[in-house]
């Protein structure tokens, strides 16, 4: 990869947030993979004067449900391209009656409820088990909590994420199991295996969780139309929270909260 491509920071667009003009000095690159192609081209621009490559995990235009993402393509690509810190973005459904449609949450664990996904990057002949006991970034989540602290933005600092397959959302006795068994706080069907690979490229990552709704098990009626007017508010207050997080990003991560730096130092066989 050239030197002109490189960006520290990388950015993994959910629902609602395909947009890369908030970033400065745009331009498009494809970064081909031994995985097959990633969800767009990517994105590599400026932000509050630091190197950002941004990546829409569904496509331009949603054009590929969860359980399609090539998430091993996406998440190579950002290493190859340099990047330290990952900030993915994702819209989630609440499973916790505290967490209210429109609030953030910066969850701090996950349960993983998928299927057949791509979930590593040592298929063999090298073979690795990476801790996932701490699964994001304290590092990062610290900075990400601290700047939604200082915009006066909802935001719960901790949470359990349990990820579905998809593309259908829960059943209602489903989504009871999660709530009252699981324990979990909100629901989306993206983190596995991004989580999961980021760990194993040693990339800092975490998640800006945005509550659009509840989960079914609350039994309270939601409308398009009204999902529709609290995504668009969570997209602007993400925009203005990624700003806020990368001006606060140093150069390099505190590894005394860290683990993400050395996570295969103990995993290969």
């Amino acid at each position: 990869m050239s030197s002109q491509n490189r960006a520290q920071i990388g950015v993994i667009g959910g629902s609602g947030l395909y947009d890369p003009d908030i970033f400065l000095n745009r331009r498009e690159i494809k970064v081909f993979t031994p995985y097959g192609e990633t969800s767009d081209l990517i994105t590599l621009g400026e932000m509050e004067g630091k190197s950002v490559a941004f990546l829409p995990r569904h496509g331009r235009r949603h054009r590929i449900p969860p359980h399609k993402i090539n998430y091993r393509a996406n998440m190579w690509a950002l290493k190859e391209l340099g990047v330290k810190w990952v900030i993915s973005v994702s819209a989630v459904g609440s499973l916790n009656l505290q967490y209210k449609p429109g609030d953030f949450v910066v969850p701090d664990q996950f349960i993983d409820m998928t299927k057949g996904r791509q979930y590593t990057f040592y298929d063999g002949p090298v073979v690795a088990h990476v801790s996932m006991a701490e699964p994001f970034c304290n590092s990062l989540r610290k900075i990400v909590i601290e700047s939604a602290e200082r915009l006066k933005i909802t935001t719960h600092p901790k949470g359990t994420y349990i990820c579905i397959e998809g593309p259908r959302f829960s059943t209602k006795a489903e989504s009871i199991v999660w709530k009252e068994v699981f324990k979990a706080d909100v629901i989306g069907m993206t983190l596995v295996p991004e989580v999961n690979l980021a760990c194993e490229a040693e990339m800092c990552y975490s998640t800006i969780a945005m509550v659009t709704d509840y989960d079914v098990f609350a039994e309270i009626p939601v409308t398009a139309e009204e999902v529709t007017k609290v995504m668009s508010e969570n997209t602007s207050k993400a925009k203005n929270l990624l700003r806020e997080i990368i001006r606060s990003l140093p150069e390099k991560p505190d590894e005394r909260e860290c683990s993400c730096c050395h996570s295969l130092k103990t995993a290969l066989v």
